[in-house]
């Protein structure tokens, strides 16, 4: 079968937010540039990033009927549209959690044998119901249980002992990254963390107080928050209490934080539990050395250790900030980190990663 006749709907919740609906997007670009014919089917009417393909926003119907009568008018909406299109592969990148919702949707919506299921976290819980018996009767027809770290592939395996397991990371799309990096010039010497503020994940606490720790507020070197969420203000007040209001900034969610991270002298990822954080491959694509702790999962798949940044200890402000000073006072050990960060990711590229989808999409 030609690339360019198979047809393959991408699910996503939606194309906006976090890193997992990025990857979404950029999915859409690797497929589209393959010549699979690429249709991308959103739950939310959230459409922030640039996709290619055909978009079925079933968000628009949410908005307009959120009733269980509305809910299961989409189902049949959706089930209409898959049978209409009658596409070779289906590839789900939804979190999964509730045990009948799945069950309905794998036993009368979907086709389980040209499914793939794709798992963008650590947390596992996300993507499987809580019911072993039912997630194992539903995923394990599927092809390909698509994993975004080898560590996640593992505890998938451990927790239901699936066969159909394989990893490919996330991809990134170097050009229009780097495009994106150079359309603002930014001079002032600073740090970055970016992402959705949610503490509980991703622990900007540790990176606040592991800020507080180091040399760099006495350097002048600020520390630049971008995102928006839930805990920006019960953060700001951590950073008022700590008189750090003057060094360490937020700023709202970007577009494109790209500019600001090319710009930075390192970013510092200081999450809980990631999937394959791509705050860690963009930095890196841009040029930017990066420290992180040793969360599942993801970090220590991406970080060459004192080659291209730092891995440390989790929830230990003390290593952070120590991290953090070996950054600004070895110029030595960082020119060699920054040296080799964009090369050090060259194997993430899209067209790369393409190559292992297209091989599992040709059931090679």
């Amino acid at each position: 079968m030609n690339s360019d006749k198979i047809k393959i709907a991408i699910i996503t919740r939606s194309l906006a937010d976090g890193g997992a609906e990025r990857n979404t997007a950029i999915m859409t670009v690797l497929l589209t540039n393959l010549g699979y014919d690429v249709h991308l089917i959103s739950v939310l009417d959230k459409i922030e990033f640039e996709f290619k393909g055909h978009l079925l926003n079933l968000g628009l119907l949410k908005n307009q009927n959120d009733t269980i009568f509305g809910r299961f008018q989409r189902l049949l909406y959706f089930k209409k549209y898959l049978k209409k299109h009658n596409f070779d592969w289906i590839i789900d990148n939804r979190t999964r959690m509730s045990w009948w919702s799945e069950f309905i949707i794998s036993k009368f919506i979907f086709d389980s044998k040209k499914v793939i299921y794709v798992v963008h976290s650590y947390k596992i819980e996300d993507y499987f119901p809580k019911n072993n018996l039912i997630a194992k009767y539903i995923y394990k027809k599927s092809p390909y249980i698509v994993s975004v770290s080898n560590e996640i592939k593992t505890a998938i395996e451990n927790r239901f002992g699936y066969k159909n397991g394989i990893t490919i990371y996330n991809p990134i799309n170097l050009k229009e990254i780097i495009k994106e990096g150079n359309e603002t010039n930014i001079s002032n010497k600073f740090i970055i963390s970016y992402g959705r503020i949610e503490d509980q994940i991703k622990n900007f606490s540790l990176l606040i107080e592991g800020y507080s720790l180091s040399v760099l507020p006495q350097n002048n070197i600020p520390l630049y928050i971008i995102g928006d969420g839930k805990d920006v203000e019960i953060l700001k007040q951590k950073v008022n209490d700590l008189g750090l209001t003057e060094q360490i900034i937020f700023k709202p969610k970007m577009i494109n934080p790209f500019p600001y991270v090319k710009s930075a002298l390192f970013t510092v990822l200081t999450s809980k539990y990631e999937g394959f954080p791509r705050v860690l491959i963009e930095s890196l694509a841009l040029g930017t050395p990066v420290i992180s702790v040793d969360c599942k999962s993801g970090p220590k798949e991406i970080i060459k250790n004192e080659l291209n940044g730092l891995l440390i200890e989790n929830y230990n402000p003390s290593e952070l900030a120590k991290a953090m000073n070996r950054f600004v006072e070895d110029k030595i050990l960082y020119d060699i980190c920054k040296n080799n960060a964009s090369n050090s990711i060259e194997h993430l590229a899209i067209e790369n990663i393409a190559i292992q989808w297209q091989k599992i999409l040709s059931r090679q």
